[in-house]
């Protein structure tokens, strides 16, 4: 049986190595290669999501992401306890990342923002959340069809959810930065203390995610065969 404590170092690992890609991706083609390539981006994020449900998907179910952990908790496929520390894990694993990659990266290296989220200047805060509810909705819809529905094979879960992150993102990074991650946003955000709209990328993300598995919940009638806490 694995406890809380492996759980929420997995957890804590994962984020650590979706956030070092995901703000060092963009890093990279800001700083030294002076331009901002989304498909590159798309395709970082969406391997390393990838890489984790299948690397750490057996122990934690690579949440990876609040607003996974916060989706699953109340449709009831994670108890309290865990969503805590989860979530503690994730966040504390953002900031790591972001700290490391504030270390490595020269500090004279063009405009370095750590990756931070930002909107765009034509999206108002109330269009980012909506923008970022969107963007969320499809993830966790996606991960309850392909992970968390018994009913459905996992063998592909991985590479599908890493499909729609990539989408997610060709789509909506010009707009919001496409975060879906409350931790992806938060890291860079301490670490810089870039506080500027950062408020939409909880509430979105949260209130997106809490709605797909809702939504899955009640209208697909969930059929879970015991898996608590996996994707």
């Amino acid at each position: 049986m694995i406890n809380s404590l492996e759980k929420s170092l997995a957890e804590f690992i994962g984020t650590f190595a979706l956030v070092l890609v995901a703000t060092g991706s963009v890093n990279v083609n800001w700083s030294f290669l002076g331009s901002h390539d989304i498909l590159g981006i798309a395709a970082a994020c969406g391997i390393i999501v990838t890489l984790a449900v299948y690397s750490i998907g057996s122990i934690s179910g690579a949440h990876i992401n609040p607003a996974v952990t916060a989706s699953l908790f109340v449709t009831g496929q994670i108890e309290l306890k865990n969503t805590i520390y989860y979530i503690i894990a994730q966040l504390m694993g953002a900031i790591c990342a972001c700290l490391l990659l504030s270390y490595i990266l020269p500090i004279d290296a063009g405009n370095m923002n750590l990756g931070t989220t930002a909107l765009a200047a034509e999206v108002t805060f109330t269009a980012g959340v909506l923008i970022e509810a969107i963007l969320t909705f499809m993830l966790v819809f996606t991960i309850f069809v392909v992970a968390i529905d018994s009913r459905t094979s996992t063998k592909y879960a991985g590479i599908i959810i890493g499909a729609i992150i990539f989408l997610d993102i060709v789509v909506g990074e010009s707009l919001t930065g496409a975060s879906m991650n409350p931790a992806r946003t938060f890291g860079p955000a301490f670490v810089l203390g870039h506080w500027a709209d950062h408020l939409v990328y909880w509430i979105g993300p949260i209130a997106g995610g809490i709605f797909a598995s809702t939504f899955y919940t009640k209208i697909f009638t969930l059929k879970t065969d015991n898996r608590i806490d996996t994707i």
